[in-house]
């Protein structure tokens, strides 16, 4: 096991506070709820900081997602001062404060969790792996300050004062750029392997870069991931690849060997060129989700996850297609199922959006199918707009002619009048459909997902 770095004592890394005069950060820019919290926590003797993302986005003028508080009051008597309060967690106990849809999250600040003694009921207990199982040590605030997991978030603000209090030199980190591990990584990534993708996340999410003895572990390590459930790593995935930074995220996923545990369906089609039609679609869909959301326009993980998992799901039914002299539709069905299964092994996506995810799919075979009513009654499907989407993808990926003409005679469908629609739909006549279309492989399109 590697020494613990200088970092993880407490004594070696003595407080620095910055007072209000130094810092950005002003009360006017920190919600008013969390403000509340605060405020009746300090005023009723106990020690309370604003703490994590909220403090690292405000000094990096930043609008925060949440605001999380720390403090040394237990989540009893958290819930004594609060009417609004209700306890959740069973691996980390928590206060959530509730305001509405605003929810405040209080935690109690951690204690040491290797020094409690064995027979403690309430101690922290670890997995062989040493991943963390339940971790309810309370302790101080500097005790708090080197359980967290990277120096960046554990900079604590203090309602007191208004002073930032740093016990691991998160400030340096901050303006050097740096994503960096209090402690042992290693010991840290076995404590909680979703760790890894976090230091990943902030790396694209603020444009940092991970510090190379935090690096170094995560391609060895990158297998712990098969131990976090997958409803777990679902959510994950979203703040991986639904926040702005997917494709930038995808990369560093793939740098440091941890996109396999999350998509080992996916990985098994990945060329050594990045030129396969799977991969193309997988980078527009991840640069149009992106652009979407920097243009605060909605998204949907089910077309997300529906194009990234389009090609495996494609060659999968050819194959059983092909191996068990089934009809096409009926081998396309049974590898849907096996596909979701398989996925939801590693990623629990849940039925709401895999019911979705086969709309769109099954789509696919229906759209060239444009005759007599069909194409009207196709148009008032409800994910009829998603699988134009993912069609238009596709045929940005593909180089068919027959493919770039469906999608250019749906989006002239789209905005015809009803006569105009009548015409397109006699001029089809009843020309035989080119069945071989969905076999086929190989260009970029742009995603309008508004489903």
């Amino acid at each position: 096991m590697k020494k613990k770095s200088a970092k993880a004592e407490p004594s070696d890394s003595p407080i620095t506070v910055i007072p209000r005069e130094q810092h950005s950060i002003s009360r006017k820019d920190i919600s008013n709820n969390a403000l509340k919290v605060l405020y009746r926590l300090n005023k009723s003797g106990f020690e309370a900081y604003l703490v994590g993302g909220g403090v690292r986005d405000l000094l990096l003028h930043k609008n925060p997602k949440d605001f999380d508080i720390a403090t040394n009051a237990t989540p009893e008597q958290i819930r004594h001062l609060f009417r609004n309060c209700r306890l959740v967690g069973r691996r980390f106990r928590l206060a959530h404060i509730m305001f509405g849809p605003d929810v405040i999250e209080v935690a109690t600040f951690r204690g040491p969790h290797d020094q409690i003694e064995s027979n403690d009921r309430n101690q922290s207990h670890k997995a062989q792996s040493g991943m963390l199982l339940r971790d309810n040590i309370f302790g101080s605030v500097e005790e708090d300050a080197i359980r967290r997991d990277f120096t960046i978030n554990s900079l604590y603000y203090g309602i007191e004062d208004l002073s930032v209090r740093d016990y691991v030199g998160g400030m340096a980190d901050l303006n050097a750029g740096i994503i960096r591990l209090i402690g042992d990584p290693e010991t840290r990534y076995r404590e909680d392997p979703v760790r890894m993708l976090r230091a990943v996340r902030f790396a694209s999410k603020l444009g940092m870069t991970i510090e190379p003895a935090t690096a170094e572990p995560i391609p060895r390590l990158a297998f712990l991931l098969k131990d976090i459930p997958s409803a777990r790593l679902f959510e994950e995935s979203l703040k991986l690849l639904q926040t702005g930074q997917g494709y930038k995220t995808y990369k560093l996923l793939r740098e440091y060997h941890l996109f396999q545990p999350l998509f080992p369906i996916i990985q098994r089609g990945l060329t050594q060129n990045g030129d396969s039609p799977m991969e193309k679609l997988l980078v527009q869909v991840l640069k149009n989700t992106d652009s979407r959301l920097q243009n605060d326009k909605r998204v949907n993980p089910a077309f997300l996850f529906a194009a990234m998992l389009w090609y495996p799901l494609l060659e999968h039914a050819e194959k059983l297609a092909q191996e068990g002299g089934l009809p096409y539709n009926q081998a396309f069905s049974l590898a849907t199922d096996d596909i979701l299964d398989e996925q939801y092994r590693s990623i629990a996506i849940p039925k709401r959006h895999t019911t979705t995810m086969r709309d769109i799919w099954s789509l696919q075979l229906r759209l060239p199918h444009r005759q007599g009513k069909r194409a009207n009654k196709l148009m008032e499907h409800p994910k009829f707009r998603a699988a134009y989407d993912l069609l238009e993808l596709r045929a940005g990926v593909e180089p068919r002619h027959e493919l770039k003409e469906l999608v250019q005679w749906w989006t002239e469908f789209q905005q015809s009048t009803s006569s105009q629609q009548r015409g397109m739909i006699s001029k089809l006549g009843n020309r035989p459909i080119r069945r071989r279309m969905r076999h086929r492989r190989g260009p970029t399109g742009q995603n309008r997902n508004d489903d």
